[in-house]
């Protein structure tokens, strides 16, 4: 099988999901092209032009499938290389542009985006989601899109991709699922682990933990994952304020020494605005801590009802007052819930997932 896999813009996620994928396949003949997750809007509009010059003779080769990630352009692409039009094509969409939280100045700018993302689903031979809000809100926000065009709309265009859509997440990797080899001792352990950025609302988890800490509830904090140049003041506001909670705060660069600090926890938080599978929070509980996210997202789709509190994604207070209520009630018993067993998610894994995969991937060579 020869496989040409495009990802346009290769952001963290998407480059453990591809490079997993060809580990899952090695008697396959992988030809993988890539580009930096950098320059958003110019990276989406701009990866034809750069592939088609640059790589025209790579894109140009015989495959027996392209897959392709949602930021590719590929209407685009296929049009000034006529030759992939004519491969069986699999699109994966990590995020849909429809559902994520819009600025009014961008409004214009993720219309385009929008459209971007509804052509790229329409090229595809087959489209897949990682999770099933995922899909919702694409196929929603595509209905409401061609609702809002003033005339000359077909019929069955959301059928159309509805039709040949299905969901499949990006697995867990194996080193997640490692049995716990000592439960953790102390007050109610809590981490941290997503992206240091507004759309993760770090000020709504802050906020909870002072709301906890002016209950005199004990806690132990680490606040960990990736960061960028700039990022949300409520950082450096909750580090004065929460010292004596804090055991890590910042990126741990070492993998081994991240999986360790998981495996100390009790319990993962999330208060993403948005989130299309949530992976740091996956992670998290295949190594055995409890999740604790709102009642949204793409958390409707595996985090068990008991472990999500109240959304009110429009009011943050009234929502920092939910996670603190849940978190008191955790910390008062915690020693409880250390016996309690994990979430499950082996279901998730690469081994559990790569059959599906291949039952789609092969189906689709079998149709050209």
């Amino acid at each position: 099988m020869r496989v040409l896999l495009l990802s346009a813009y290769d952001a963290s996620s998407h480059q453990r999901w591809r490079e997993g994928l060809v580990r899952s396949f090695p008697h396959w003949d992988w030809t993988v092209l890539s580009l930096p997750a950098r320059f958003f809007s110019w990276r989406l509009r701009g990866n034809p032009l750069y592939w088609s010059m640059v790589e025209r003779e790579t894109l140009e080769a015989e495959y027996d499938l392209v897959i392709a990630t949602s930021m590719v352009d590929l209407p685009v692409l296929r049009g000034l290389v006529p030759a992939l039009g004519q491969r069986p094509t699999l699109v994966y969409f990590h995020e849909n542009q429809f559902a994520y939280p819009v600025r009014s100045e961008m409004s214009r700018e993720v219309l385009h985006f929008c459209i971007h993302n509804l052509y790229n689903a329409l090229c595809a031979d087959h489209v897949l989601f990682n999770s099933h809000y995922n899909r919702n809100t694409f196929l929603q926000g595509a209905e409401e899109l061609l609702r809002r065009m003033p005339d000359f709309v077909p019929k069955d265009v959301v059928h159309q991709i509805k039709a040949c859509s299905g969901v499949l997440p990006v697995p867990v990797e194996a080193s997640f699922f490692k049995e716990r080899t000592e439960i953790p001792e102390g007050p109610l352990t809590l981490v941290w682990n997503h992206r240091w950025e507004y759309d993760k609302a770090p000020d709504r988890f802050f906020r909870a933990l002072e709301i906890v800490a002016d209950r005199r509830v004990k806690f132990r904090l680490h606040v960990v994952g990736q960061q960028f140049r700039r990022r949300p003041e409520c950082f450096a506001e909750a580090k004065r304020r929460l010292p004596s909670h804090i055991e890590t705060w910042g990126f741990v660069p070492q993998r081994s020494d991240y999986l360790d600090l998981l495996q100390r926890c009790d319990v993962a938080v999330s208060t993403a605005l948005h989130e299309f599978q949530g992976l740091a929070l996956l992670e998290a509980t295949a190594l055995g801590c409890l999740p604790v996210a709102p009642d949204r997202l793409a958390y409707q789709d595996w985090v068990p009802e008991v472990c999500r509190y109240p959304s009110s994604i429009d009011d943050a207070e009234a929502e920092a007052d939910a996670l603190a209520e849940h978190l008191e009630q955790l910390a008062a018993k915690v020693e409880i819930l250390r016996q309690e067993p994990p979430v499950k998610l082996q279901h998730l894994s690469w081994e559990a997932l790569v059959p599906k995969y291949l039952d789609v991937m092969t189906s689709l060579c079998a149709k050209s």
